[in-house]
């Protein structure tokens, strides 16, 4: 299916993924996750750009995301890739391309789809067989929005915020919504996700995509619109 122009207006979430070239393994150790971390620490910072999940597997890394500016995610994948291809590289011996092209992205509705894309992002080790519970898998940010690790990194969207009025009123919540993710996300939700992503559509209700194409002047989905049920 043929992707859309890369689109990012600000104030607007976004799922981001970025894959090792042919699925290729781009962390080998603990220490490689370690340095990819700090690198997106420092330039979601510099480039204003809101991380409310992440995951990071052997050979992809999955981002929730809210840019400031219109341009803030290009330069913050620009520079956390360039960095860390030299790192890995210098770190294996070894030369060449370790992305698969660019990193891919889309636009996603907070109403409707937000919680869903928190869920999915972080459900990744389960559906992979890694772990049998999000919770037991470190290099998500499952422990911080579900159990209250602290990190620089993470900052909590409205939606999250709108769980409750407390922190643990919040966590508590947040935790709810992983009380089936044995069955995790399954059927059209999580074809849409992948769809949605994978070819650069905006993933949403058809207000917010109606909404969206007001906004960018072009169409934003080639699919058909929906929105799926509430996460309860």
């Amino acid at each position: 299916m043929a992707r859309l122009a890369r689109m990012c207006p600000a104030g607007i979430p976004q799922h981001v993924i970025q894959r090792g070239n042919n699925r290729q393994v781009c962390f080998a150790s603990e220490q490689d996750m370690q340095a990819y971390v700090a690198w997106l620490k420092k330039y979601s910072a510099e480039f204003e750009v809101d991380i409310h999940a992440w995951v990071l597997m052997s050979n992809h890394v999955h981002m929730l995301c809210t840019p400031h500016t219109t341009t803030s995610i290009s330069r913050m994948m620009q520079s956390l890739g360039r960095c860390y291809v030299r790192y890995f590289n210098q770190t294996y011996r070894r030369t060449g391309t370790l992305w698969e092209g660019r990193f891919k992205s889309c636009l996603v509705d907070s109403e409707s789809y937000l919680l869903h894309l928190y869920r999915y992002i972080e459900l990744n080790p389960v559906r992979a067989g890694m772990v049998s519970d999000p919770a037991d898998y470190g290099w998500s940010s499952y422990q911080c929005n579900a159990l209250g690790k602290d990190s620089v990194l993470c900052t909590e969207h409205a939606v999250y915020l709108a769980l409750g009025k407390t922190r643990d009123e919040r966590l508590l919540q947040y935790r709810s919504l992983f009380s089936s993710h044995i069955e995790g996300i399954e059927g059209k939700l999580l074809d849409d996700i992948r769809n949605s992503v994978n070819c650069g559509h905006a993933l949403g209700s058809e207000r917010f995509i109606r909404d969206v194409e007001e906004l960018m002047g072009r169409r934003v989905t080639l699919g058909q619109r929906g929105r799926p049920k509430k996460v309860n």
